[in-house]
Order: structure tokens, then C-alpha cells, then sequence
């Protein structure tokens, strides 16, 4: 009895564990900052936000695709205006639009091979384009200007892919040596210039204080001149007499044949 037994409750375990397979192949769950893209047959059927969804076994598989901001750097090189070769690194900072994840997958495949595909191949596209607009010094006096014009033109190129520029960095700029001692060669100069300049202003200023000081120095005496008159000088010959009389001790010099001082006193009316 037990053996008749023992093939049914095996048929019962092997259905319920088919059974349970079913029914776990039903439904399946997107974690937050993904996408599901549902494909039938393998086309895209419809995409999915996070949360849990059910989908028809065996016919139903689900490719996950993360709508994170994602991080990618390239390194590429192109011309100047004035034909300098400029070695760069960029790195851009991207997203997929939910919305459009569909397409995305569609076009492009895996989040692995979006950067690879369309963002690399046009990070240096933009870059070379831009790079060709500006000389070499420009290059370094204008990186924000350089960095915009990328960045509206890869914003452009990559939204009909479902991909949204959030930011672009430009971390360095690699010129050949011979450029860089052309470019030392020329502040070193300027340098110089800006310090000769400043000499020259020095002097300049230093020579209008000069002339100031004789102007200022002539004109008081000539204001001086002015006020001279015959009255000035009566009265300060009186003003030394009368000091000689405050300093006389009454008596007369002993010096025969010298002329004895004479101090005329006005006699009262």
C-alpha cells in the first residue's frame, strides 16, 4: 500500500514545484531609479516603473535599465583654429529619460552599451567641433565658453536617444612642448612689460610731485615779492632799531675816531 503510494505523493511534489515555479515566474519587481523593459517574444512590449508587476511566463522576459545619473570619461584629442593639437579628458555626468527607456533599449541595448555606442563617439565629436572655433590661448582663457557650446551641442545629439546631459567637466588640457614654451615665453615677457610699466608710471608721478613742489615753492615767492613794499621795509628797519635800543646798556663805545651811533628821537610837539 505504502509503495503505491510513494509514486503519487512524487507525481504531487514534482506538479506543486512546477506549480511554484509558475507561479514565481509570474511576477517580478523593479528596485527604485530602474526601469523594466517587458519584451514578448523578445520586442519591447512596455516599460515598467519600480514596484512589483506580473508578466506571462515563458512568453515575458524583463530587461532592467537604471534611469540613475551614470558617469562616463573620455580622453580624445582634436585641432585649434590655429592648428595646436589639444589633449583632453572629459567626463560627463548623464541619465536616461524614463519615458523613454523603451527606445533607449531599442537603439542602443544595455545601459553598458549606451556610453559606448552613442555618448564617447560624441563627446569627441563635440569637442572636436568646438576646438576648431577657438585658438589655443582661447582655449585656456575660455573653457567655460568652450564647455557650454559641447554641452548644448551633445544635449542636442543625444535627446532623440533618450539621453539628458546633466553636467559636463573639462578636467585638463594637454598642449605640445613646444607650445608651452612659447606660452611660458610670452607671460614671462608680458611680465616684463607690466613691470617696465609700472617703473614708468613711478617716474612719471614721481616727476609731476617734483614740478608740483617748484610750482607751489615759486609761487610763494613770487607771493612773497608782491607783498614787499617801501612800508614793509621802514618798518622793519624801525623794528631793528628798536631792538638795538632794548639790547644797549647805556654807555658809549670808547673807540676814538668812530662814529658814535646816532638814534633819532622825536621830540614831543
Amino acid at each position: 500500500m505504502d509503495m503505491l503510494k510513494l509514486p503519487k505523493m512524487i507525481a504531487f511534489g514534482v506538479l506543486g514545484f512546477f506549480i511554484f515555479l509558475f507561479f514565481m515566474g509570474t511576477y517580478f519587481i523593479i528596485d527604485a531609479g530602474e526601469r523594466g523593459v517587458v519584451l514578448r517574444f523578445g520586442a519591447v512590449n512596455r516599460v515598467v516603473a519600480e514596484g512589483i508587476h506580473f508578466k506571462l511566463p515563458f512568453i515575458e522576459d524583463i530587461v532592467r535599465m537604471t534611469v540613475r545619473v551614470q558617469k562616463t570619461t573620455t580622453k580624445t584629442e582634436a585641432a585649434s583654429h590655429d592648428l595646436q593639437i589639444i589633449h583632453t579628458t572629459m567626463v560627463l555626468n548623464y541619465g536616461l529619460q524614463p519615458e523613454m527607456v523603451g527606445e533607449t533599449y531599442k537603439t542602443l541595448g544595455l545601459n553598458t552599451d549606451v556610453a559606448e555606442k552613442i555618448i564617447n563617439p560624441s563627446l569627441e565629436e563635440s569637442f572636436k567641433a568646438a576646438s576648431a572655433r577657438y585658438t589655443a590661448e582661447e582655449l585656456i582663457s575660455k573653457r567655460e565658453a568652450l564647455k557650454t557650446e559641447v554641452r548644448n551641442y551633445l544635449k542636442d545629439r543625444l535627446a532623440p536617444f533618450g539621453i539628458i546631459v546633466v553636467e559636463l567637466s573639462i578636467t585638463d588640457f594637454q598642449f605640445s612642448p613646444e607650445f608651452n614654451r612659447a606660452i611660458e615665453s610670452k607671460q614671462t615677457a608680458e611680465q616684463h612689460a607690466l613691470r617696465a610699466k609700472r617703473d614708468l608710471d613711478r617716474i612719471r608721478v614721481e616727476a609731476q610731485q617734483k614740478i608740483a613742489t617748484a610750482q607751489a615753492e615759486a609761487e610763494a615767492l613770487r607771493l612773497q615779492r608782491q607783498v614787499i613794499s617801501p612800508e614793509l621795509v621802514k618798518l622793519r628797519q624801525i623794528d631793528a632799531q628798536l631792538k638795538a635800543i632794548d639790547k644797549w646798556d647805556g654807555k658809549l663805545p670808547n673807540v676814538t675816531g668812530g662814529a658814535v651811533p646816532f638814534i633819532q628821537v622825536d621830540k614831543e610837539k
